[in-house]
């Protein structure tokens, strides 16, 4: 018999089958049509009438007093998957890119998603879907048939939404509100660090600004100083000086700059060396580390100015060795990923860590915790990633990490972030961006990922945001990656934008100077 269409049906209980469970005959002879297996939880069946498959479906679930879930396959039992990106920024759009790109992956539609996005063909965008309404979510997910719910952003996750949705039944690659709060407060970070003897900087907290500024005074500049909830990516201050320490604290302690984000700050030590970023993939249980990525957080060339959301990227990282990254998993990750788990708020998604590696040791130290893809950085992932990214974040999902090992390009990318001018302060919006499509084809291996556009009344992309766009490039080596990721810049034509000209400085000295 030929099989055209092959469907999984998964039961929430045992069917009970071999004991108890007898068709009426209309029902038997309907089911002599299908090529029909068993399994306690479950059945499988081919042929080339879904309709009267549904009959079927209907009669069994019926009968057995439960609701059944239903997956298309592919004639190699590959399960094909729709999947849903929450998000709308350059990061969700190096995802939509990924997971489109996974065999495994039927389609993706993305919520909100931008007019980069949807013209880019890598994502359907569903700009109408408030991702903050767990009950709209779920309900989009049963119409549309969503098997795995990817969200980009911080705010939906401390929000709440994987707990909404997994209480659905509806897989969700993202941490519940309890473990989200590794990012949505450093002190609950930090409390986990000292408690599970975890590397990091030595901290005070403070809701007092007359204590906090004590504080800085006895300890002394350079310090840190960090509003404790979520402020997207600027809520802290490297201060270098003790006057720009208690400007900092005023901000967030006296004048509520940061609103309730800000009305508790954490001072930590200052650590001398150099910055990475470290991701690792986590089921709850077990993790396994991605690639290695290094972010540019001031705006500035030669890492000058305030800090940003993040100016450009690269991986590899070269700091990061092969013996640094076993350090990170042992004394990092793993403590952290057992330690939430100890907590009772076991942790399911992506563990990005920002990791100092400190100059007088050459040994690494915990600066944050995000827990989601970084944005830059998930943009020269994903372009870097070949294996199918659906089978394994629905292996996240299901606790079973274990033994799943990624493939990964060899060679190098790059991402340099376009912003708007004013950056990371304030900044005029509906500026005209052109030449895109031409930039994109100046050199191989280039992807323009959309952060921060729109489309105005006579369809030319504008800007919306501070970050605009990630122009990404890959290379044999991380200088042939350099190299095509700016001339592609150059080819972008937006008199309002501007642009670091020196990512990758520090493992390409040499390009510091580079002509623009």
């Amino acid at each position: 018999m030929s099989c055209t269409t092959t469907f999984n049906v998964g039961f929430s209980k045992p069917l009970g089958f071999r004991n108890n469970f007898t068709f009426h005959k209309s029902s038997t002879h309907l089911l002599k049509t299908f090529n029909l297996s068993f399994t306690d939880h479950s059945f499988s069946l081919c042929n080339s009438h879904s309709s009267s498959f549904r009959s079927v479906l209907n009669c069994v679930a019926k009968s057995s007093g439960q609701s059944a879930s239903v997956g298309v396959v592919t004639k190699n039992n590959s399960k094909k998957v729709v999947v849903l990106v929450i998000g709308g920024g350059g990061r969700e759009h190096a995802l939509c890119y990924a997971l489109q790109r996974s065999p495994s992956c039927e389609s993706v539609l993305c919520a909100p998603g931008n007019a980069g996005i949807a013209s880019s063909g890598n994502a359907s965008c569903i700009s109408e879907l408030d991702v903050y309404d767990g009950a709209a979510v779920e309900s989009f997910c049963r119409e549309r048939g969503v098997g795995l719910v990817v969200v980009g952003p911080e705010a939906p996750l401390v929000a709440g939404l994987s707990n909404y949705l997994g209480k659905a039944g509806i897989p969700t690659f993202g941490p519940s509100a309890e473990a989200a709060a590794l990012e949505g407060s450093k002190n609950f970070m930090k409390h986990l660090c000292d408690k599970y003897n975890i590397p990091t900087a030595k901290y005070k907290t403070f809701t007092d600004p007359s204590a906090a500024k004590q504080y800085i005074q006895e300890e002394g500049a350079p310090i840190v100083v960090k509003a404790d909830g979520l402020a997207a990516g600027k809520g802290v201050t490297v201060a270098m000086t003790l006057e720009e320490a208690y400007e900092a604290v005023d901000s967030m302690l006296v004048k509520g700059d940061f609103g309730s984000a800000g009305c508790r700050v954490i001072v930590e030590e200052f650590l001398e060396g150099e910055e990475v970023s470290f991701f690792a993939l986590v089921d709850g249980e077990n993790a396994i580390p991605l690639e290695s990525a290094q972010d540019h957080k001031r705006v500035g060339d030669g890492d000058t100015g305030p800090n940003t959301g993040g100016m450009g990227a690269y991986s590899p990282a070269p700091i990061l060795t092969k013996e640094l990254q076993s350090i990170v998993m042992d004394s990092i990750i793993m403590p952290t990923v057992k330690g939430m788990s100890a907590e009772g708020c076991k942790f399911v998604g992506v563990l990005y860590a920002g990791l100092m590696i400190e100059k007088k040791s050459g040994m690494p130290k915990l600066i944050e915790y995000n827990v989601r893809f970084g944005d830059p950085e998930c943009q020269v992932l994903m372009v870097r990633l070949e294996s199918d990214l659906v089978q394994v974040l629905l292996a996240a999902c299901r606790g079973e990490l274990s033994g799943v090992s990624l493939d990964w390009s060899p060679g190098s990318a790059m991402v340099v972030v376009m912003a708007s001018k004013g950056y990371p302060g304030s900044y005029e919006k509906g500026t005209i961006i052109e030449n895109l499509e031409e930039a994109e084809l100046v050199a191989p291996g280039i992807k323009i990922f959309h952060a921060g556009t729109a489309f105005d009344s006579e369809g030319r992309f504008i800007a919306t945001g501070g970050r605009v766009l990630g122009v990404t490039a890959k290379g044999n080596d991380l200088e042939e990656a350099r190299d095509r990721a700016y001339q592609a810049v150059e080819n972008v034509k937006w008199p309002g934008g501007f642009y670091r000209r020196d990512i990758g400085w520090r493992a390409l000295p040499q390009k510091h100077a580079t002509k623009v």
